[in-house]
Formats: C-alpha cells, structure tokens, sequence
C-alpha cells in the first residue's frame, strides 16, 4: 500500500460524448441495433440487457461502439442517483451492434498508468460513485461531465497489482453471470411448461379430454382475486428508513435486488404479516406491472406490492404463471396519469383457466423441481454478490495485498 500512488482519474483517461440520435427513430422492437441508454446500467454498474431501446435511423459510423468498451452513465433518473458515473463494458454479442448515445460516455485510455480492466473496478466502487453523484447538477435529473469525473482521485498500484486486484474480481463477474444464464434457462423452461399445459392445453391425458368453450372438461375459468389472498404492503414513510433491521423490499428491489443504501427497519412497530422471505409470491401492482418468487431473503413489504398468499388448494407456482401469463390484462385495466396501477377491484376482471386436482399434482412434480433449482441458485448468487461488494472496496483501496 506504501507504494500506491495518488492519481486523478484525469491523468488515466478522456472521455467522448456520444451523439444525439433522433428520437423519431427510436423502437421497442429489438431490430439488432441498441441505442445504449442509462437503462442499460445496473445499480453498481455493469451492463444489463433488459432495459434495450433501439434505433431504426441513419447511424454515424463513428459512434457505434466496440465489444468490450469501456462505458460510463453521464445522467441518471433516480431520486438516489444510484446509477450515475457507474461503468460497463459494451456486450459481446455478434448479432446487435450497440450506439454510443448521448449521455453516455466512451472511456479511452490515455496512457499505460492503469489497465481498462482495473478502471472498470475502480468505476464501480461505491466510493466513486458517490463522489460523482453529489457533485452532479439538476433537480429531477442528474447529470454528470468528463470534468466532474477527471477530478476523482484515488489510490493506483503497480500494473502487476492492478492485473492481480481485476483478476480476482473478473471470477467473481464469471461466476454470477453464469449462475445469472442458469435462472433464465430454467425461468424460460418454467414459462414454457405453463405455456404448453394450460395455454396450449396439451397437459397429459389432453388427446382424451374434452373441450367445451375452449375449456377442457372438469377444469373452470376463476377469477385471479378468488385463487389467493392480495396482501398489501405496510406503507413505510422516510422517517421508517433506518440503517440496521431488513431490509424494506420495494418496486425498486423487486426489479434489481437488495443493494446497501436500501432503507431497512427493525420491525417495532410493522405487523408481522409483512414480512416476506425468498419464495413468497410478489405482485407489483404500481408503475412496473410483475409477479415472481422473491428470491431476495427476508425482508418488509412495502406498499404497492402484494404478498400473494395461495389458497390452500392452488399451486403457487401454477398462480406465478397464471398471474404473468396475464400481464398483458392487467396492463390493460391499468388506472392512473403519471403513475399506472391495478385497483384491487380489477384483479375480479382477470380469469385463469383452472385444472382439476390430478393434473395440478403432476404439475407440481414437474415445476416444484424447478422453482427449487430457481431459488438455490439464486441464494448463491445473492451470496456471491455480497462477497463480491464486499471484496470490491477493499481491494481497491489496498486494505486487502494481493
């Protein structure tokens, strides 16, 4: 540590803007062109695919990226601004190309003081970004410049050390991408088991069942609200945030998981029928319509997310799909200007087909298996993510030689 140097992000790196593509031009549908946006950067930074918007415009030969650029988020949404300054490398993937929008900024090295591999750590540590976050400018949205960046300072170490420190952490990004890959795969295979029993309706025994009005004979069409109890969130306000406790699962941690700023609470005065742990049933029901099983450990429910509590006789995982598999309903009974949402009342106008006990048995035998692999997998990863943030801060200030 004696032999680190203190250095100025200035002194490492330029920064280029990206260009300003017309908003006329920009589509949902994936077209294999990504117009690369703030979305595309995780809380703690990384890439995510998720969040794509794309583009069907004349595109500048000079602002379409490389696989493995290094990239950083010049403005962010959030109240928090837990996104800003962030970095990511550009995807390796040969079947879209990703353009260097404006707002995000291309890294290029400078000279040999620090490897990209090395400064794509130092530009996710949390140290960094929150220098970069409290001095951005703007009310409603945060914004960040080259010159703001250029003047963070930390401590650098020799190239071997630095090789050795993005060595380490790069196994880690290895491991959690892979177990990442692994839930799609078995997500996908769920959906697609829902999708062929009760969708499609080629369940076993289908080739000598019935069908009347498109519903096979002993099964019925109910409605969502009478599969389950809909328990709302407690409604924590700011002065329930607390640094020790849970932590308070929100829309926020439903979509991208429990991070160190997330409010906790330590439960004094929040009945005990809000508190939820990983396999639970979670209903978004405001501003991002989703279901799925939290995987996320215990924690307090907050307001606008359902607790979905199946009926004794009704499968959870049978409900999850029924529920997504509905999603496009819900968005359609949606209420609300600024902020869509489902009124309870609505979840009345929304029918799953129901099968008879036998077949909700083998179905069971078939999902559980799984839901079971979904959330294993999913705890090792939450752990190995906590390790990794862990780790992160240590190795890069030097606490922990390599």
């Amino acid at each position: 540590m004696s032999e680190w140097k203190k250095v100025k992000l200035e002194d490492c790196i330029e920064i280029k803007h990206g260009y300003a593509f017309k908003g006329e031009h920009i589509i949902n549908k994936d077209n294999g062109k990504v117009l690369v946006t703030p979305g595309n950067f995780k809380i703690g930074g990384g890439f995510q695919e998720s969040k794509c918007k794309f583009y069907n415009g004349e595109i500048p030969s000079d602002y379409i990226l490389h696989p493995m650029d290094l990239i950083v988020t010049m403005t962010d949404l959030s109240k928090n601004i837990d996104t800003l300054g962030y970095s990511a490398y550009v995807p390796q993937d040969k079947n879209r190309i990703y353009l260097h929008n404006q707002r995000i900024g291309l890294v290029i090295i400078k000279n040999n003081i620090c490897t990209k591999s090395f400064l794509y750590w130092l530009l996710r540590t949390h140290d960094y970004q929150r220098s970069i976050a409290g001095s951005s400018t703007g009310s409603t949205v945060h914004h960040t410049s080259p010159k703001k960046i250029y003047e963070y300072q930390f401590s650098c170490p020799n190239k071997d050390t630095q090789i050795k420190i993005a060595d380490i952490l790069n196994k880690y990004e290895l491991l959690i991408s892979n177990y990442q890959r692994q839930i799609k795969l078995l997500e996908e295979a769920a959906q697609r088991l829902y999708k062929e029993w009760f969708v499609d309706l080629h369940f076993p025994g289908y080739e000598n069942t019935k069908i009347v009005d498109g519903v096979p004979e002993g099964w019925r069409r109910d409605a969502v609200s009478s599969l389950g109890d809909y328990i709302n969130g407690f409604a924590f306000k700011p002065s329930d945030w607390q640094d020790h406790g849970l932590p308070i699962i929100k829309i926020k941690e439903l979509n991208e998981g429990v991070t160190k700023d997330t409010p906790r609470n330590n439960g004094e005065r929040v009945p005990t029928k809000y508190l939820i742990d990983s396999g639970d049933l979670l209903f978004s029901w405001s501003a991002t319509l989703k279901v799925e099983i939290w995987s996320g450990g215990k924690g307090w429910l907050n307001q606008h997310l359902f607790k979905v509590v199946p009926n004794q006789n009704v499968d959870k995982e049978f409900l999850l799909q029924g529920l997504n598999n509905a999603i496009k309903e819900f968005e359609n009974l949606t209420t609300g200007s600024t902020m869509k949402h489902i009124q309870r009342n609505k979840l009345d106008q929304v029918y799953i087909m129901v099968p008879t006990k036998n077949i909700f048995e083998e179905y069971s035998k078939v999902a559980h298996p799984l839901r079971y692999s979904i959330l294993n997998i999913s705890h090792q990863l939450r752990l190995l993510t906590e390790a990794r943030d862990r780790l992160l801060p240590k190795l890069m200030s030097g606490e922990i030689e390599v």
